[in-house]
């Protein structure tokens, strides 16, 4: 590639593209490409699929496609491709963007936390690390709403507080892991009790106030898997959003087992390449800009 073309856009991209699987060929995972047209969505209370007018669903993660193969005997496995977000639109969001997603298994949290900071130096370099709880950062950072919130439910709330006080503080010229959220915010996560108090294995990097990751210890129940499902479809329910089948190709899998302490993340690809450009908006990594809504 010349100096002139690898300087566009589009060598870029391409250049990024051809690091990331350099970095997972290295480490002896295998990229996969699962479906992005299923017959199930994601079941998540605050993130909407597109649907086809045939009753399908744009894959909002390729999550449980992957969990699939992983119970399958795959090992360990990635995906680079595009994830489509109903209603996701701004200068950090677009209603379809490049994912990055992959699954280690049979290793140790903190060699999973590891890997995920080399992958972030790809884009990032090498940068200084914090590590907080979430209940450490919320307890720094979080201010008060200036905006009635008195009809919110509480898990609203800490939201809404977590996103305008806390986020805009973390990572400030430096990458910060929170670990130990609420176990309410588990979704796919196990759970564990610590210091008398269950918290969720999940984990979230940021940089510059911006989120570039999240990630589990990935549960393996089916029993709770399915009653998270339930929960979930509830709160969306009080959201008045439309209830969602659960899919039951992926509780079999669950039933089938997935390798022990199995751990994955998903990255936005697209902020990252907006961080290692250093430019202000997606708009300006994205090769077809006009798409944005």
């Amino acid at each position: 590639m010349t100096r002139e073309r690898a300087n566009t856009l589009v060598g870029f991209r391409a250049n990024f593209f051809k690091k990331v699987r350099v970095f997972f060929d290295e480490r002896g995972s295998l990229e996969v490409d699962p479906p992005i047209l299923s017959r199930f969505a994601a079941i998540d209370t605050y993130i909407d699929p597109f649907e086809t007018k045939d009753g399908r669903f744009l894959h909002t993660s390729p999550e449980y496609a992957m969990k699939r193969l992983l119970a399958n005997g795959s090992g360990d496995i990635y995906f680079l491709g595009h994830t489509f977000r109903k209603e996701e639109s701004g200068s950090r969001h677009n209603p379809e963007f490049t994912m990055c997603e992959w699954y280690k298994t049979d290793t140790e949290e903190s060699i999973f936390l590891q890997e995920v900071l080399d992958f972030l130096s790809i884009f990032l370099g090498k940068l200084p690390v914090e590590t907080l709880t979430y209940e450490e950062a919320y307890y720094r950072y979080a201010k008060p709403s200036n905006i009635n919130t008195s009809s919110w439910r509480e898990e609203i709330k800490r939201h809404y507080i977590w996103a305008t006080s806390v986020e805009p503080n973390l990572g400030i010229d430096k990458i910060t892991v929170i670990t130990n959220f609420p176990a309410e915010d588990a979704a796919l996560a196990t759970t564990a009790i610590i210091n008398g108090k269950e918290i969720a294995k999940r984990y979230e990097y940021y940089y510059q106030g911006i989120e570039l990751g999240n990630g589990f210890c990935e549960l393996t129940d089916p029993v709770e898997q399915k009653n998270r499902f339930i929960e979930a479809n509830r709160k969306r329910a009080l959201e008045e959003k439309p209830d969602l089948t659960i899919d039951s190709f992926f509780l079999a899998a669950l039933e089938k087992g997935l390798p022990p302490n199995t751990y994955g993340i998903a990255v936005g690809f697209d902020r990252l390449l907006m961080l290692a450009l250093k430019k202000e908006t997606l708009a300006e990594v994205l090769l077809f800009p006009d798409n944005l809504t």
